[in-house]
């Protein structure tokens, strides 16, 4: 994950961030990629007989052309137009006329969300109502007049059934369906063969994001960056007159990662994804009275982390500043001397300080707890 500049957060509840991804994620380019593999498909409608005896016959070819998305402020709504080419012509009693047509469906697209953690693009099924069809003789014939109402609504039948069944094609189905879990672990989808879909609401869907994407070893990448920090502390004098001589030299081991129960802020709101995190650190300390003991102590610093939502669309894991007393340290003497001068009971705090505060300071900075999750998916879709 790419650290980020963040300063003061405000955050938004995991519903609101919901609404905001669906927001960002579907775009009139993604709209237009849901119904790209319609156009240019090809069209073929008659030969028909208009009138009894074979008097007129009606044949038209063409093509679906490419898709025209308008979004619809504010709602995730888009307005798309697909225009249809077509070359018609009447054969009137043996006389071919040719019939100018100007054609288009228009329907409305909505994004939903769905069962577990899918986008869908609803794609409504096309009506005879809405493709639009306008014919004019290319040239005047007052007998041929009368029959382009029965055509135009035999054009709108037969389009809105053969784009029907394009939009029904098992490709174009998988191209509306965006599974964000398999796409965030470049994974297959189990789920974008499906046809029907267990809806929920955007509200719903910020709620489950959470919990489903800000795992444990997500968010262990946030704090890897402390393993092998060196920390180094001293020398400082202590003790009676100051006669002692304090120095530490150390590394951060391991940060340790687990899962924690949720827990709700308020009870309207949902449950937080928390973890705990365990810093050890690994110190060899030198106390100098007349000469030198050493010590080896072990340092476990627990923490405890929230994955937080913020403006605009970004996760914030925010890290509770570690208690003093809440530390634990363990510590051996090395050698005889040092076992029975047991000075290091009484520089314990100063010591737990002094590491506290090099494990706040690597962590203060809020550029390596955040993600811009817009320009994440930005690159993902």
């Amino acid at each position: 994950m790419e650290p980020i500049e963040s300063v003061n957060p405000e955050w938004i509840d995991y519903a609101e961030f919901g609404r905001r991804f669906v927001t960002h994620a579907v775009t009139e380019r993604r709209i237009e990629a849901a119904v790209a593999g319609i156009a240019g498909r090809g069209l073929t409608i008659g030969p028909f007989n208009l009138v009894p005896a074979g008097l007129a016959g009606f044949l038209a070819e063409g093509k679906i052309g490419r898709p025209v998305v308008v979004r619809r402020a504010p709602d995730i709504a888009f307005d798309v137009r697909i225009p249809v080419s077509l070359t018609a012509k009447i054969l009137l009693g043996g006389t071919p006329l040719r019939v100018e047509t100007v054609m288009s469906i228009d329907l409305t697209f909505h994004a939903r969300t769905a069962d577990p953690l899918l986008i869908v693009i609803d794609i409504p099924r096309v009506r005879q109502s809405d493709v639009s069809v306008r014919l004019r003789l290319s040239a005047a014939d007052a007998v041929a007049e009368w029959l382009l109402d029965p055509i135009a609504g035999l054009l709108q039948r037969e389009v809105a059934h053969r784009v029907n069944g394009m939009l029904r094609d098992p490709g174009v189905m998988r191209s509306r369906i965006y599974d964000i879990e398999a796409i965030v672990a470049r994974e297959r989808s189990p789920h974008r063969s499906r046809t029907t879909f267990e809806w929920i609401d955007y509200a719903e869907f910020g709620r489950r994001f959470f919990p489903r994407l800000v795992t444990r070893d997500r968010v262990g990448q946030f704090i890897t960056h402390l393993a092998g920090r060196q920390i180094d502390i001293g020398p400082m004098r202590t003790g009676p007159r100051a006669a002692a001589q304090v120095t530490v030299h150390g590394e951060v081991g391991l940060p340790e990662l687990s899962d924690r129960p949720p827990a709700s802020t308020a009870d309207d709101d949902p449950a937080l994804v928390r973890f705990d995190l365990t810093v050890p650190v690994s110190l060899d300390i030198t106390v100098s009275v007349l000469k030198d003991n050493r010590y080896r102590a072990d340092v476990e610093i627990p923490l405890q982390l929230t994955a937080h939502a913020a403006d605009p669309l970004l996760i914030v894991v925010e890290v509770e500043p570690p208690v003093r007393a809440d530390v634990r340290l363990e510590y051996a003497a090395q050698g005889m001397r040092a076992a029975a001068l047991g000075g290091l009971a009484r520089i314990k705090k100063q010591i737990v300080a002094q590491v506290l505060r090099v494990v706040r300071a690597e962590l203060a900075d809020p550029a390596n707890r955040t993600l811009d999750v817009g320009e994440r998916i930005d690159r993902l879709l």
